[in-house]
């Protein structure tokens, strides 16, 4: 008797909509994985040696699924679901939760994709989306199939899942072969399923590091849940209850475990991308899957899929791109650093990068549809047919044909010669444009040697020309001092590409070029006529989509990139690039070119498509040059000065630390948070004490800050102690080991695409996180100093955000104070309190202040009664007579809000748009979290808009003046310069005026904006 396919008996062709008798199967994927590398020992491929026992067990379990689950239970519809590599809604609700899970084994971290592509391989939904986890995929689903009379079995084993158990709604562990129904609940939890939060909201977990309420566990929070009902009902009667520590560990901790009840909640209102409809099973392949077995060498799988669907398996030829291992199937992006469910680390900035707006969206992995850019819901033959020719059209062929081409290593050429070079070169010059990335051996384009550089011409068509790697060593370490053989001289290459680069007719296309273009101008080249493919990203999709390279690989063109760390190792023998072989080298270099190109090929239309063009040729393109030149200025700093800082907070530490060991009665350890927390929460006794994982006393910033507002004097001065001890290990210690040898300054690296909102941030070192708020803070800014003969002049924008916030609201009261040079904070403080201007005393002024600045980064009553040590409600009257007495700014916040939630994004005056995708999150915190960094985001963003017209037009305009005044940092709404002392007076009047004319003539503002600039030896006089 002929025997069907393997997935033909699963479901009846006929089933496509989830129905009354419909049964949808929803898989963990992301957990499971785990499961299946620790259920099986481990397994190499034979031909490559590539360990492949998670990828075998996943099969394993698929197969089980759709071949032999009883027939009356199996599926008619079914999904792997996975964790997407991004921060989630919790995340930013709870900054540390999942944020001590270890990292994945290395030899799981190659198999996370060869998993997605087994998947595939079966012809089966691969499901993920940005900013929810698995579960709240599965959550929504689940919910969706139960209102259409489906019942849903889920496969895991996960706690976390068990509060979706319903008469409709089961789970079924596959390793174990046991199902998952309400009395299985019961009996884990102590009570039923739609209890389970309640319960997980009090234990807490250590896992995922929800903090749940100390001392109780899941037992006694079971007992809570079913003597009061539900977590709010007990925390309110918590003084009800008679065991002491119970009663206290409820009243102190209950923010906490309200917190862990949002963390543990699944999302099940998911605006789903991929509709459950489009989940049933259907015939696969046979001949391709079988292909996939057999290029994993599962041999006994492969047999009984080729027995089961009458198929010889040798008429089928192993799928080749599954052969060549690692080297094609790559860790996910950042996979050198992927977590437990092998996603990228949370610290990573990311979003959906095309969760709302007017986007072309790329075909999703599951349903193969996307939709065109214009109205949401795009993406018919007949849309695309009436929009052809315009760059609509353009950007989305581009997206398509983009996926379409895979990428051939293969093709790369390693240049050994310079004649090759002079082939390449010369086919550059007739291109008119290409790709070039310059690989280093260090993160400091100051003092990195260039190891190599890439070039692309076409998809496929790239090339490495390698120049300092360094030779294999024999028996003498790792490797030997000699250069690897077969490279052309650095000096002799870059003179050779010199005309190419300093070409102003010939286009570069770079990923962060900046840094090359600082190491490029170490060796005397000055880079010209460029374009970033990274800030062509960012203008498009800032606070929606990461913008490295790996990722925006990984989006647009479908591929998996060779990652670094699996070229280079990690820990102790992790190599610099120079001591990477040059095969490995050219395969990991000319990829980046090659998908460097094509990335620019796919954006550049989405710019004119989506009129972002003027935003990133006026914002973010000319800013390029001038970071460059401000890097490679850098800025001097006095040792001396430095040293007797690090003398005083010494000083100051032991001081302190005397003063603890005083308090606490015996010797100390004030670095050890296990002393400090026995001392505080056991010996003191003082109250709101909570434990770590390892059960030490948790005596975090938050904790002792707590205690030192309710006056306690042992925290306060652990604070102090902590404070002082920062500012000497993090600067005037780790400073002067900043100092570049040749030109003995400090060279901070400017980073354009960080933020949301347009606004740099700075790195090795940070400059833009000096404190300036304390005494202390502040005396480290006198160590950055100007040459002899020299000034720096600090010159900073006044108040600009609040006179922003009076222009875009139209706040008549305060735009006429701003233009009469009023004190703007006592302008405040008169028209709230009724006090007048002259003799107002400092108190008053202080709140109006605080209350000013707050409004703009939506301060709430709570953070405002910290901030100035009152009762939440005499805040709370405080905001609610702010707004009653300037009433646009609650209209400019409400129409702010509103159009963000219905966009997806603001704007900035100059057109910059800054996404928030989350701002319709079902969660209310992150919700929240969204709306506030909206409404500052207008404000922000158009400060920092301000602040890069400016500097792009500064050079320009001190050359015009025959100034020589050098623009060495900018840190938020400053710029810091060094000028000679006989031009001071000539250089300060051409600054403020440049900087205060900044928006003309984009934008004209009614309220004039005011600079201060002064010049000092120092930057802290100057400031």
């Amino acid at each position: 008797m002929p025997k069907t396919s393997p997935t033909a008996a699963a479901k009846p062709v006929a089933v496509k909509a989830p129905a009354k008798g419909a049964h949808v199967f929803l898989v963990d994927g992301s957990s499971y994985i785990f499961r299946a590398y620790h259920a099986l020992p481990p397994l190499n491929r034979k031909s490559d040696g590539l360990q492949v026992n998670a990828v075998l067990g996943f099969c394993n379990m698929l197969w089980k699924l759709l071949r032999d689950m009883p027939l009356d239970n199996r599926p008619t519809h079914l999904a792997i679901v996975f964790d997407k590599s991004e921060i989630t809604f919790r995340n930013k609700l709870y900054p540390d939760y999942k944020a001590h899970r270890p990292p994945a084994p290395d030899d799981l971290i190659p198999q996370f994709a060869l998993i997605r592509e087994a998947v595939r391989a079966f012809d089966l939904p691969c499901l993920e989306q940005i900013g929810f986890e698995a579960d709240d995929l599965i959550a929504t689903y689940a919910r969706e199939a139960g209102e259409r009379g489906a019942t849903t079995t889920i496969v895991s084993s996960d706690k976390d899942l068990m509060q979706l158990v319903t008469d409709k709604v089961t789970m079924f562990d596959t390793m174990k072969d046991r199902r998952i129904g309400i009395a299985e609940v019961i009996e884990k939890f102590g009570v039923g399923p739609e209890k389970v939060v309640e319960v997980q909201a009090l234990a807490g977990d250590s896992t995922d590091n929800v903090p749940g309420v100390p001392g109780i566990g899941v037992k006694t929070a079971a007992q809570l849940i079913v003597e009061y009902g539900d977590l709010e009902t007990l925390l309110l009667r918590a003084g009800e209850i008679k065991q002491p520590k119970r009663r206290e560990a409820l009243i102190e901790n209950a923010e906490k475990a309200r917190i862990s009840r949002q963390l543990v909640l699944l999302d099940d209102k998911v605006e789903l991308e991929v509709p459950l409809d489009e989940l049933a099973v259907h015939e696969p392949d046979a001949r391709k899957l079988i292909a996939f077995l057999k290029a994993m060498e599962f041999s006994a799988l492969t047999r009984r899929v080729a027995e089961y669907s009458q198929i010889d398996p040798a008429d089928v030829e192993a799928d080749a791109g599954m052969k060549s291992g690692a080297s094609v199937f790559a860790p996910l992006p950042l996979a050198e650093k992927v977590d437990e469910s092998g996603n990228a680390p949370k610290g990573a900035a990311s979003g959906d990068l095309f969760a709302r707006g007017d986007t072309p969206t790329p075909p999703s992995p599951a349903s193969g549809r996307g939709s065109l850019p214009g109205k949401p819901g795009g993406g018919k033959e007949d849309k695309a047919a009436s929009l052809k020719g315009t760059p609509i059209s353009l950007a989305t062929a581009r997206a398509e044909a983009a996926r379409k081409t895979p990428v051939d290593r293969s093709k790369y050429q390693t240049i050994r010669s310079l004649e090759q070079l002079n082939a390449w070169i010369a086919r550059a010059h007739e291109a008119g444009h290409f790709a070039i990335e310059a690989k280093a051996n260090s993160i400091d384009p100051m003092q990195a040697e260039i190891c190599g550089i890439a070039l692309a011409l076409a998809p496929n068509d790239a090339c490495y020309i390698p120049l300092s790697h360094k030779q294999s060593g024999d028996g003498a370490g790792l490797f030997a001092a000699g250069l690897a053989p077969d490279q052309i001289k650095t000096e002799d290459a870059l003179e050779a590409l010199r005309p190419l680069l300093e070409s102003a007719g010939i286009l570069k296309i770079g990923f962060n070029i900046k840094f090359n273009a600082v190491m490029f101008a170490q060796h005397g080249i000055v880079l010209r006529n460029h374009d970033d493919a990274q800030l062509m990203s960012y203008a498009l999709d800032a606070g929606r989509n990461s913008h490295g390279l790996d990722q925006l690989a990984q989006t647009w063109l479908g591929h998996a990139s060779i990652s670094h760390g699996e070229l280079t190792g990690s820990g102790k023998g992790k190599l610099t690039f120079d001591q990477v072989a040059i095969d490995k080298a050219t395969a990991y270099s000319a990829e980046d070119a090659d998908v460097i190109l094509r990335l620019w090929r796919v954006l550049k239309p989405r710019l004119a498509a989506e009129r972002m063009t003027t935003v990133y040729e006026t914002l973010e393109r000319p800013l390029i040059s001038v970071l460059a030149r401000m890097e490679r200025r850098g800025i001097s700093i006095d040792r001396q000065v430095l040293s007797r800082l690090s003398g005083e907070f010494a000083q100051t530490a032991a001081r302190v630390e005397a003063e603890i060991q005083e308090i606490a009665g015996e010797p100390i350890n004030v670095g050890s948070p296990k002393q400090l927390g026995d001392i505080i929460f056991g010996k003191m006794n003082l109250p709101g004490g909570t434990k770590t994982k390892t059960g030490a006393w948790s005596t975090s910033a938050q904790v002792l800050d707590d205690l030192a507002e309710q006056g306690h004097e042992f925290p306060k001065k652990i604070l102090e102690w902590r404070q002082v001890s920062k500012l000497k290990s993090t600067y005037t210690d780790a400073l002067p080991t900043y100092v570049h040898p040749q030109t003995h300054r400090v060279h901070t690296t400017y980073a354009l695409a960080a933020t949301t909102t347009g606004r740099l941030s700075s790195n090795e070192p940070n400059l833009q996180n000096i404190p300036v708020r304390t005494e202390d803070g502040r005396k480290i800014r006198r160590a950055f100093v100007a040459t002899p003969g020299h000034k720096l002049v600090s010159a900073d924008y006044s108040q600009i955000e609040l006179r922003l916030l009076a222009e875009i609201a139209d706040i008549p009261v305060l735009k006429q104070a701003f233009r009469d040079g009023l004190d703007i904070h006592a302008m405040t403080a008169s028209e709230m309190f009724g006090v007048p201007i002259k003799g107002m005393p400092a108190e008053v002024r202080r709140r109006a202040k605080a209350i000013n600045f707050g409004i703009i980064y939506g301060i709430s009553a709570f953070g405002l009664a910290n901030q100035l040590g009152i009762a939440r409600e005499e805040a709370s009257a405080y905001i609610k007579k702010y707004f009653e007495r300037f009433p646009g700014i609650r209209a400019y916040m409400d129409a702010t809000r509103d159009f963000c939630r219905r966009y997806g994004y603001v704007e900035t005056l100059f057109g910059r748009k800054c996404h928030y995708p989350d701002i319709k999150a079902s969660n209310a915190s992150v919700r929240s979290f969204n709306e506030r960094a909206a409404i500052n985001a207008r404000l922000q963003g158009t400060a920092a808009d301000i602040i890069r017209r400016a500097m792009i037009r500064m050079e320009d305009a001190l050359e015009a003046k025959k100034l020589s005044a050098q623009m060495l940092l900018q840190v938020h709404d400053e710029l810091i310069f060094e000028v000679p002392d006989d031009e001071v007076a000539a250089t300060l009047p051409v600054v403020q005026h440049v900087m205060q004319d900044a928006p003309f003539p984009a934008v004209a503002l009614s309220l004039p904006l005011h600079v201060d600039a002064r010049a000092a030896d120092n930057w802290d006089e100057a400031h």
